[in-house]
């Protein structure tokens, strides 16, 4: 006898003696299903939001540069993205020296007017790092060797840049790259 109430317990839907509810079941899987979903949003919600730049990053995805108190035949160096912006006021003499190349001369062939905005041919805007191997040129300061074409020379492999930023002598590949920025009026920049 003790099998005929086994079985008849396994028809009915377990030890309890009640049937199997299937809407009820239905409901705790659709339930979890939910809750497993919402909590899985809630993690790549954290994860794709830590991927975010931080705010002090944010401020210097930009950087503002008053250019009234740089004179004539002076350079600055800014800092963006944790990089040497060189910001030069160039004299008649290193427009002109920079405008009679002939890009055919060059190992990077480029024009000064490709490296300056036009109507604003005084300001030259560089990333400062050689493209050899990441140093930082000299040029900047009236006393900096500026190498044979009075631009930037980077005294550690003696890469030789001209008034443009253009590499003419030594084993720097690229000329010095310049950075996005545009003019905010005649005497205020903004890079980045």
């Amino acid at each position: 006898m003790a099998d005929t109430t086994a079985s008849t317990a396994d028809s009915h839907g377990g030890h309890h003696g009640h049937p199997a509810d299937p809407s009820k079941r239905d409901l705790l899987e659709l339930m979890a299903g939910a809750g497993a979903a919402i909590f899985g949003a809630g993690i790549a919600w954290s994860v794709v939001s830590s991927m975010n730049p931080a705010k002090d990053v944010l401020a210097l995805s930009s950087v503002e540069v008053d250019l009234a108190p740089i004179q004539e035949g002076q350079g600055i160096v800014v800092s963006w993205q944790g990089k040497p912006i060189f910001v030069r006021h160039r004299t008649k003499e290193e427009i002109k020296a920079a405008q009679d190349v002939k890009p055919s001369e060059l190992n990077d062939p480029a024009t000064d007017a490709s490296r300056v905005k036009a109507g604003h041919e005084k300001w030259l805007v560089l990333t400062g790092i050689c493209t050899h191997l990441g140093c930082i040129p000299l040029g900047n300061k009236p006393a900096d060797l500026r190498g044979e074409w009075g631009g930037y020379f980077c005294p550690c492999h003696g890469s030789q840049y001209d008034t443009s930023g253009r590499i003419r002598k030594g084993p720097a590949p690229t000329n010095l790259p310049v950075p996005p920025y545009a003019f905010e009026s005649d005497s205020k920049i903004k890079i980045g």
